[in-house]
């Protein structure tokens, strides 16, 4: 239960260093370059069991901090995503110049570092990114926008602002993964249709101001600039196998945001009510998770919830909602993810989870095959 005592003056002191633990990323990418072999394998060990393990022994955090805390107590917190965008660009292009020129590794463990570059671009580079993003300062969203173009995915900002969260929950989303969906179809599903998707939001957005889709002021030519100088660059340090390399890691990122955005509304459905229009957006159209050290790692996305109800709100001003109110993930986003590797096993556990869902929130309706197939109109407004 959420903890909903009035916090101290003790408790009300937001701590930002425990949030820095993102930078010892840094290191094990380094030694995993300098050295190679079994230290290759620390940095997706890392990510994906030593944090379970950590949010298994230290459990939940179940308080709230104040909502309305300013921007100058939030200093430190801001700090870590703002530098976040060099430290990054030095570790992708430090690391591929390196291996293109004086690297001795074999291209399997060649291959091993670009994917532990590519889990790091993907659990702290895309979700500072997120964060950045989603805030109306002209820096952050510029930093936002290049952390993504580093993994070859700029358009999911549009994607994102203008698609995922007006229409989360409905057909029109290409991210919410429908009911009884496999990640793996859903993956493809998302990759053939959120280009297509980001541009037909731009264009619907252009076109209330009389312009073009094509109009320079389209911010997918910047997401698609921006690709293509970080793919020069690559080509620059290591021809087209460093075009190759940087592309590697960049898959690897996007395969990870899209196991994130699988979990994170699996079969949860906003309720249609005619006409092409669905209920608002609230709490219990997210899957959420309160664990503490998986919430560090991930700057508190697992509080997602409340990050749909409030977009721009601070990532360390997120709250957790009673489990009465919103359907409770059992662990952190890193084994979630592990399981929707497996179809039929995380059929097995959430199929079950999400009809509990629908008999506690939605009793009156019976029949949700349209809902499962994805087959209700898209909601009015739809670009």
């Amino acid at each position: 239960m959420t903890d909903t005592t009035p916090p101290t003056a003790a408790q009300e002191r937001l701590s930002a260093w425990p949030y820095w633990v993102t930078m010892t990323f840094v290191p094990l990418v380094v030694l995993a370059v300098l050295q190679g072999g079994w230290t290759i394998l620390l940095i997706p060990f890392y990510g994906w069991v030593l944090m379970p393990l950590l949010d298994t022994l230290l459990g939940k955090n179940l308080r709230n901090p104040d909502p309305d805390t300013p921007d100058a107590d939030l200093f430190w917190f801001r700090l870590l995503t703002l530098v976040w965008f060099p430290v990054q660009f030095m570790l992708v292009f430090g690391t591929l110049y390196y291996l293109t020129h004086f690297s001795q590794h074999s291209m399997l463990q060649t291959l091993g570092i670009m994917f532990g570059i590519g889990v790091t671009t993907g659990t702290v580079g895309i979700v500072y990114a997120h964060e950045l993003f989603h805030k109306s300062n002209q820096l952050e969203r510029n930093l936002g926008d290049l952390l993504m173009a580093l993994v070859l995915y700029g358009h999911f900002r549009t994607e994102h602002l203008l698609v995922h969260h007006p229409y989360v929950g409905t057909p029109r989303d290409t991210v919410t993964a429908r009911y009884n969906e496999g990640f793996h179809r859903a993956f493809s599903r998302t990759l053939l249709t959120g280009f297509r998707s980001a541009w037909r939001a731009e264009k619907a957005m252009l076109a209330r101001r009389n312009q073009s889709a094509w109009h320079l002021s389209n911010p997918i030519w910047k997401y698609l600039s921006l690709q293509a100088l970080f793919l020069a660059l690559a080509f620059g340090i290591g021809g087209w196998g460093g075009v190759g390399l940087f592309a590697f890691q960049a898959i690897v990122a996007i395969w990870q945001l899209e196991l994130t955005n699988y979990v994170e509304h699996y079969g949860l459905t906003r309720k249609h009510l005619g006409s092409g229009n669905y209920e608002p957006v609230k709490p219990h159209h997210s899957w959420d998770s309160a664990h503490r050290v998986s919430g560090l790692l991930l700057i508190n996305l697992q509080r997602h919830a409340d990050h749909h109800i409030h977009p721009q709100r601070r990532f360390p001003l997120l709250q957790v909602y009673d489990e009465t109110e919103v359907p409770m993930l059992p662990t952190g986003y890193p084994p979630m993810t592990a399981l929707a590797m497996v179809p039929p096993l995380w059929r097995r556990v959430f199929n079950p989870k999400v009809r509990a869902w629908r008999k506690q929130f939605y009793p009156e309706i019976n029949d949700w095959t349209p809902y499962k197939t994805g087959l209700l109109p898209a909601p009015k407004g739809a670009g």
